[in-house]
């Protein structure tokens, strides 16, 4: 069992039980099993259990340098035109105000009123979904922040600003500076773009497996295809959740809807590449420094970058066609090589006793500790 504390509040805790890697955080997590191969590529799925709600995903596993990584792998497909359509611009830009995006009134939307501006208006879609996994990142920051410690969110508040951390009223768009600049947003956007293009590309690719499975390609092997986050081409990263990083030599904290910008491709004895702070929050790593990130973090603000465009894709598809934003070619769905999981019903019982077995664990530490010697070994 591996015990982590984050430097502003929140436990991460891992194990792995009979094959089953087991993780926690907060108040939720998942169970990862192995479920299938295909092609030589080894298949996991995921189970994440919160608030009393499952929802399962599948990760596709690279083998590299002696590590093993999980990449987000879209269970559903939905046919190419959709996707070339959402990194395409519109023919002419498209209004979709708060009202339209539903935050007035929500606590995050006030509490982060300082952080970004939305755009005005959408020039493409791309540029809508990147206001989208924005916002996603925010409330999963102020609801971990309110998870972790309430400290730590008037501190946080000061730094988005807003003075009273988390009111109801719906915070005008901030008309001066942002901590995320439009150079920092343009990147992610450009981010957006550049994975739409690349589903559009394999999405055909699930297409013409289906109707000739026998006349597909030979897929590469997982032992030599690094992950999705070594991928030269993608250098900007949103952060997803809270990680201890290290710049000069010391430790300093990112949290939920940080960017950083990975600075090498390769990693080094520890598994670690290094990355340059593009906008960060107050009390975090400060902007502009270099740090050093662990690849399977960092492979971790891939997944869940990759699932918000899945899940912002889905958004649009119901979304086309209504409130001024044009019509969308075929929004239809096809198969994936891997068919989605069913979720791991055991999934919420081995949470919640990996949760009390780390305390139970933390409590013993203290004791000794504390004891007569006990910190003298």
């Amino acid at each position: 069992m591996q015990i982590s504390h984050g430097l502003r509040g929140g436990r991460t805790v891992v194990s792995v039980h009979n094959g089953a890697t087991i993780v926690t955080h907060g108040r939720g997590g998942y169970v990862q099993r192995a479920y299938v191969t295909r092609g030589g590529r080894a298949y996991y799925s995921r189970t994440f259990y919160a608030g009393g709600v499952y929802h399962v995903g599948i990760y596709r596993g690279y083998g590299w340098g002696g590590h093993m990584y999980y990449g987000f792998y879209p269970g559903v497909w939905y046919h190419p035109g959709f996707y070339g359509w959402g990194w395409h611009p519109w023919g002419a830009p498209v209004a979709w105000g708060i009202g339209a995006w539903g935050w007035g009134g929500a606590p995050w939307w006030g509490f982060y009123g300082g952080w970004w501006n939305p755009y005005p208006v959408y020039a493409a879609p791309y540029y809508w979904l990147t206001d989208y996994l924005i916002s996603q990142q925010l409330q999963a920051a102020y609801a971990a922040r309110a998870d972790a410690n309430a400290d730590a969110m008037a501190a946080d508040a000061a730094a988005s600003g807003d003075s009273g951390g988390g009111g109801g009223d719906a915070a005008p768009v901030a008309s001066g500076p942002v901590a995320l600049t439009p150079e920092v947003k343009e990147a992610i956007a450009q981010e957006v773009k550049a994975q739409l293009a690349a589903q559009q590309t394999q999405a055909a690719d699930q297409g013409d497996a289906q109707a000739a499975p026998a006349a597909a390609a030979a897929p590469a092997t997982a032992s030599n295809t690094p992950p999705p986050a070594l991928d030269p081409s993608q250098r900007t990263f949103v952060v997803d959740t809270g990680v201890t990083v290290v710049a000069n030599g010391q430790e300093c904290a990112l949290s939920s809807g940080d960017v950083i910008t990975r600075l090498t491709d390769t990693p080094d004895a520890d598994n670690n590449v290094n990355a340059s702070v593009s906008a960060t929050k107050k009390g975090d790593c400060a902007s502009g420094q270099t740090v050093a990130v662990k690849v399977d973090d960092l492979q971790e603000m891939y997944n869940h970058f990759a699932e918000n465009i899945t899940n912002g894709m889905g958004e649009l598809a119901k979304k086309q066609g209504t409130g001024g934003m044009p019509a969308a070619p075929d929004t239809g769905t096809q198969p994936g090589a891997v068919p989605p999981p069913q979720p791991d019903t055991t999934a919420a019982a081995a949470l919640q006793q990996q949760q009390q077995q780390a305390d139970q664990t933390e409590s013993q530490v203290k004791q000794e500790a504390a004891s007569p010697g006990g910190g003298t070994q």
